[in-house]
C-alpha cells in the first residue's frame, strides 16, 4: 500500500519509506491510501479472540501488503506479550489499562511494534549504515521508546524532553539507560522538542550526514498500532454483553492515540462515539466549539504527557475527514479539565469506587461520568500506571500508591543526559558533532 503525505505535496511513498523517512518531504503526515474494512464475520466472532489473534487481524489490513505474513505475525505476537483488560469502575463506565506492558504506559505497544517492523525492513535491506531515531516526549513517549528499541542492533535513539516538565520515574526510565540510547534534556517545552525533531527531518545537511527517522506517533508505525486496544476493548465488551452503545474517551494530548482509535472505526469497528479528554491544553476542545484551529504555547499541568500546544496528528484527523468540522464534530466531543479538576475526579472516583486513577485517567473517566448518555456505555483509557505520578496521586487520594519493582528499578539507575538549549541549530551541530554516536552524557552540566 502506499502512502500520502496530508500536506500534498509529496511524492507518495511505500510503507518501507513511510517507516524509515517518518516524516514526509513537504513536513506533512503519512497517511495509507486506503483503509480497509473488515467483513462482519470477524466483528462477530471477536468477543472469542486473543488480544493477540484481534490485534494480528487488523495489522494484517494495515499492513499485511507488505510485510510477509510469518514476519508480522511475529512482530504483532513478540509486541503483545501482556494483556490490557477492561474492568469496571461504575455500572456503566470501564477502565481500559493500557499499562501494564514494561514501562506501564499505553505506548508499549506502538514504541515495540515500531521498534520490530523497523528493525524488519533494516534486514531486508541489508543495511550497514545506522539508523538513528529522534522521538520528542513529554512523558511516556520517551521511556516507552527507549525500552522498546534498548539493545536494538543498528538502530540509535535520541530522547527529546523538556528540562523539569516530566515525572521523576518518567525521567529515570530513559535517561539510566545507556547502550543505543540518548537523552537530551532540552531547556524549553515538549513543544520545543517536538519543532527540532520536525526540523532535523527536513534540514538537507543532517540528513546527508545520518539517516535519520521519528518514533513519535507521526511516523505510521507507532501510532496505527494503538488501534490493537479499541478492538481488543470492544471484543472484551462484547464478551460481556455491553458492546451497544459504546463510547470511547481517550485522554488526548499529541492525539496519535484517538487518531488510531479513529482508524479502528473508519475499519468497521461499531463504537457509537468518541470522547477527547484534554487537560488545560484545549486547542482540540476549541476547535470543536468554533471549528477555528489556533495552536498555542503549552501549559504545564500534573497531566503531563498532554501538554500539547500544536499536537501533530490534527492534520491526519482533518485529512480522514476530508477538512470537515461537522463530520468531525458530529463523531467526536470534547472535555477539558484543570489541574484542580483532575484532582477532585481522582479523589471523587477512588473515595466512591476505590479506583485508582492517574491524573491522564482521570480526564477520561471525568468526561464519561459528564457526558454520557442514557443507555450508554463508556470505556476510557487508563494510559499510564498511577505510581508514575505517586505524589500527585497520593495528594489526591490519601491512598498509598506502592511502586512497582520494574520502576523503581530504574530509579537506582544513573542518570546520564546532555543538556540542549532549544534552537536548532545548537541541536543540529551538537548531533553533527556525535557523529551519530551517543555522545558523553553528563550528570550535570551547562547547555549545549
Amino acid at each position: 500500500m502506499n502512502y500520502y503525505s496530508t500536506n500534498k505535496q509529496a511524492p507518495l511513498a511505500t510503507l518501507h519509506k513511510a517507516v524509515v523517512k517518518g516524516l514526509a518531504e513537504d513536513r506533512g503526515l503519512y497517511m495509507p491510501e486506503h483503509i480497509k474494512h473488515l467483513d462482519k464475520g470477524f466483528f462477530d466472532r471477536i468477543g472469542q479472540l486473543s488480544f493477540q489473534e484481534t490485534a494480528y487481524a487488523v495489522a494484517d489490513a494495515f499492513f499485511g501488503e507488505d510485510v510477509e505474513a510469518d514476519a508480522l505475525r511475529k512482530i504483532v505476537y513478540d509486541t503483545l506479550s501482556f494483556d490490557c483488560p477492561v474492568k469496571p469502575v461504575t455500572d456503566n463506565i470501564y477502565s481500559l489499562e493500557l499499562f501494564h506492558g514494561p514501562t506501564l504506559a499505553f505506548k508499549d505497544v506502538g514504541a515495540r511494534f515500531m521498534a520490530r517492523l523497523l528493525q524488519y525492513f533494516i534486514r531486508q535491506d541489508g543495511l550497514h549504515e545506522q539508523v538513528n531515531v529522534l522521538v520528542a516526549t513529554s512523558g511516556d513517549t520517551g521511556s516507552a521508546v527507549a525500552n522498546g528499541f534498548l539493545g536494538v542492533e543498528g538502530i540509535h535513539v535520541y530522547v527529546l524532553y523538556p528540562k523539569g516538565k516530566v515525572s521523576h520515574i518518567q525521567e529515570s526510565q530513559f535517561t539510566t539507560l545507556g547502550q543505543n540510547i540518548t537523552a537530551i534534556e532540552v531547556d524549553g517545552t515538549f513543544d520545543d522538542c517536538q519543532a527540532l525533531v520536525k526540523s532535523a527531518f527536513m534540514d538537507k545537511e543532517l540528513n546527508s550526514s545520518m539517516k535519520l527517522t521519528s518514533a513519535n506517533s507521526i511516523n505510521v508505525a507507532r501510532f496505527l498500532p494503538q488501534a490493537f486496544y479499541y478492538f481488543y476493548a470492544y471484543s472484551q465488551m462484547k464478551a460481556m454483553g455491553k458492546a451497544n452503545q459504546l463510547v470511547v474517551c481517550v485522554p488526548s494530548g499529541n492525539f496519535g492515540n484517538i487518531t488510531a482509535a479513529l482508524f479502528g472505526h473508519a475499519m468497521g469497528l461499531p463504537i457509537k462515539r468518541f470522547i477527547a479528554a484534554n487537560n488545560a491544553n484545549d486547542i482540540f476542545y476549541q476547535y470543536l466549539k468554533t471549528g477555528n484551529y489556533t495552536p498555542k504555547a503549552s501549559r504545564q499541568t500534573i497531566a503531563n504527557a498532554m501538554d500539547v500546544g500544536a499536537p501533530s496528528n490534527f492534520a491526519r484527523i482533518l485529512d480522514l475527514y476530508k477538512n470537515s468540522h461537522r463530520q468531525i464534530a458530529s463523531l467526536i466531543s470534547g472535555a477539558t479539565y484543570t489541574d484542580d479538576q483532575i484532582i477532585k475526579a481522582m479523589a471523587d472516583c477512588y473515595q466512591q469506587h476505590g479506583y485508582i486513577l492517574d491524573p491522564h485517567g482521570a480526564c477520561g473517566y471525568q468526561a464519561l461520568a459528564d457526558q454520557l448518555k442514557q443507555g450508554e456505555t463508556g470505556v476510557f483509557c487508563e494510559t499510564a500506571h498511577p505510581a508514575k505520578f505517586n505524589e500527585t496521586v497520593e495528594k489526591a487520594t490519601h491512598a498509598d500508591v506502592p511502586i512497582p519493582g520494574r520502576l523503581a528499578a530504574f530509579m537506582k539507575g544513573k542518570k546520564q543526559s546532555v543538556p540542549m538549549r532549544r534552537d536548532f541549530e545548537s541541536f543540529k551541530l551538537w548531533l553533527l558533532g556525535s557523529q551519530a554516536q551517543a555522545g558523553h552524557p553528563t550528570e550535570t552540566g551547562g547547555s549545549v
